[in-house]
């Protein structure tokens, strides 16, 4: 097929003024193409409309965000009532993340869809990684120019035996970082795949899964054409996404994930 594969990726939801809007960030969508693959922006489905969203696709991106995960879901209060939450991409992804592993869709999720999808499974978080013992302060300093804050922070250290290693085929290398949340818990079956020099989790995957998958929690897509690390991992996600859209075996067993 010389058709690009399809990739669906969730909005997030904000308003101007007093109208709602559905809305992703632009370098997410340049980097799908950069793994070879046509983006395809979703705003918010109803449950029964999910599966049929799925059937379109051959791959999953999971965006970052200003907003954070609703604690409600991994069941704890809000830490920090000022920070911003989308309780309407809450509603739908979590009850997304579970259906592309179990079909075996390819799936990359990034900072808060990392996030999103560790708690979809089962996980916890941390609300505010900075205040807690022995942990580093990860978040960038929003006065300072895009350019600073995507800059690189810190170092990640692979997990021998992952798929992150198949992909980079390096022990560690340098990433930015602006979360202010993190990994608390990994929510059962999922594998750490790499960690920040202060132990938190800064990738996972679902070894168990029937396709690929993975999630990060730096941020790949900025400026991902000149960041070979960033290149190779999109470039596993777009080859990944072509085997699933040209098997010709018929479907991929389905696996059952829940929290």
């Amino acid at each position: 097929m010389s058709s690009r594969p399809i990739v669906l990726v969730p909005a997030c939801h904000h308003r101007l003024g007093e109208h709602p809007y559905h809305i992703v960030g632009r370098k997410y969508v340049e980097a799908v193409r950069l793994a070879g693959a046509l983006p395809l922006v979703v705003p918010r489905l109803e449950a029964g409309e999910i599966d049929t969203a799925l059937d379109l696709a051959h791959g999953v991106l999971l965006t970052g965000s200003p907003s954070n995960v609703h604690p409600s879901h991994f069941g704890e209060g809000v830490h920090d009532p000022a920070l911003p939450l989308d309780p309407e991409r809450d509603a739908w992804v979590l009850a997304l993340v579970p259906r592309v592993l179990a079909r075996g869709l390819p799936l990359f999720a990034i900072c808060r869809g990392a996030q999103e999808a560790n708690v979809a499974l089962g996980g916890s978080l941390h609300q505010a990684v900075h205040q807690v013992a022995g942990l580093a302060d990860h978040r960038a300093d929003d006065s300072m120019p895009a350019a600073m804050q995507y800059a690189p922070a810190h170092r990640v250290d692979v997990v021998r035996g992952g798929v992150l290693e198949a992909i980079i085929g390096q022990a560690s290398f340098q990433v930015n970082s602006l979360h202010g949340q993190g990994v608390k818990r990994l929510a059962s079956g999922l594998r750490t795949e790499a960690v920040a020099p202060d132990g938190l989790v800064e990738a996972f995957s679902m070894a168990d899964a029937p396709g690929f998958n993975l999630c990060v929690q730096w941020h790949p897509e900025w400026q991902a054409a000149e960041n070979p690390v960033s290149m190779r991992l999109l470039q596993a996600f777009g080859a990944a996404m072509h085997q699933y859209r040209d098997r010709v075996r018929g479907p991929l067993p389905s696996v059952a994930f829940s929290a």
